[in-house]
């Protein structure tokens, strides 16, 4: 049996509850996790036929205490350790209290711990999917295009790493640094999945909503926030123009060309008062500059009625504050809607040199849309071809290709 989208959701919801309520009691983070999958399967196997229960959560906290229960008799029956004894008999409680475990919402911790420092930057994606988003190995392996078996050994790898990792905020003294980087890997969720890397399609949903859930657990905890709202915002503006992106077979359509009254209204007024709110109290940070960027575009009725003067000062200051290859590349397109397509190239070749850039195909296209611009077409062309040959994205790649073959 299949899960309808409703139950779906509610599970995802409620997988860093339950995972957060059993580690926060019982630490043993790797086997609460387990134990918590085991819960989610058991859930998407008997809720069909038997109905949703009366309580999913306290239903999920009790199953997955009882699985790990089974799991410590097991290790203590091998190993006959009494400090393995003496935590089984802690967790043989566990189902009553079920309800009692999860009065509190652990979702912020949960996301400090999968981001932990001492994790790779692709396991604290991995782990943070799996554990926070409530995603399967599998559904993890195919958005990042890695083998099931892949996948799964950095995040057993990575499981195995915070077993013995406190359950807890970090310390006042790491804790601004360790939130940016719960940010930061909140915001690869979100851009793997608004322009997948690779592969047959331009977008994923799923792992932009996903990482709007995220982000707004996130924000739900810590609502005074500058940087936190400034990310909530900018993804929910960027996502607002999901449907005017490709066409109905899937093509890419750029910026300027799409329809925006097909861009979601509701998402971008909810953006917009977010980072308003953010940009009057809160210290300035670089994602409150994005979404102040986005909110610009989503505010245009079109692209030439774009404040564009206004997007290059904010990209100005954006590289300052945050110096970024990318944050280049974008400056030099805003500059070129402003001053001609001669001085976006000038910034554009700021970045000839960098090895950051060195195989991405960024740095062609735009250079291939500013040289198209300024009527340089032969040059445009080649570099549209060697774009298209760099991007291992489908979309991207074809509308390259028929950018260049309409300048033939």
């Amino acid at each position: 049996m299949t899960l309808d989208r409703s139950t779906e959701d509610l599970l995802r919801q409620l997988t860093p509850q339950v995972l957060g309520a059993l580690t926060r009691r019982y630490g043993h983070f790797d086997l609460c996790e387990d134990a918590v999958q085991e819960a989610l399967l058991a859930a998407a196997t008997q809720w069909p036929s038997s109905g949703r229960p009366d309580s999913p959560r306290g239903w999920l906290i009790t199953v997955a205490s009882r699985r790990l229960v089974d799991e410590l008799r097991a290790d203590s029956a091998r190993a006959r350790r009494e400090a393995n004894a003496a935590v089984q008999a802690d967790f043989v409680a566990a189902p009553a209290d079920a309800e009692r475990m999860a009065d509190s919402d652990d979702t912020l911790t949960l996301l400090f711990l999968c981001c932990h420092p001492s994790l790779s930057g692709p396991s604290q994606l991995a782990l943070t999917l799996r554990a926070v988003g409530g995603l399967t190995t599998l559904e993890i392996a195919r958005a990042f295009f890695v083998p099931e078996s892949t996948m799964a050994q950095r995040i057993s790898r990575a499981k195995q790493r915070l077993r013995d990792a406190s359950f807890a905020l970090p310390p006042p003294s790491e804790y601004p640094a360790r939130l940016q980087v719960v940010l930061h890997v909140l915001y690869l969720i979100f851009n793997e999945g608004y322009t997948t890397s690779s592969g047959p399609s331009l977008q994923r949903s799923d792992l932009t909503g996903e990482a709007i859930r995220l982000a707004r657990s996130v924000h739900r905890a810590l609502p005074d926030d500058g940087e936190v709202s400034g990310l909530l915002a900018l993804m929910l503006l960027t996502d607002s123009r999901r449907l005017a992106r490709t066409t109905p077979d899937g093509a890419l359509v750029p910026l300027a060309d799409q329809d925006r009254s097909q861009w979601d209204g509701a998402a971008i007024d909810e953006g917009v008062a977010l980072v308003s709110g953010a940009l009057e109290r809160a210290p300035l940070g670089p994602y409150q500059l994005q979404a102040a960027i986005a909110a610009l575009h989503a505010s245009a009725p079109s692209s030439d009625e774009t404040d564009w003067r206004q997007i290059v000062a904010l990209y100005d200051l954006l590289g300052r504050l945050a110096p970024n290859p990318m944050v280049t590349l974008n400056q030099a397109v805003a500059v070129a809607m402003v001053d001609g397509p001669a001085a976006g190239l000038e910034v554009l070749a700021q970045l000839d040199g960098d090895e950051r850039l060195a195989e991405h195909h960024r740095l062609d296209a735009v250079r291939g849309h500013l040289l198209e611009l300024a009527g340089s077409y032969a040059d445009a062309r080649r570099s549209y071809l060697a774009a298209a040959r760099r991007t291992t994205s489908i979309p991207e790649q074809r509308y390259l290709q028929d950018r260049a073959a309409a300048l033939a």
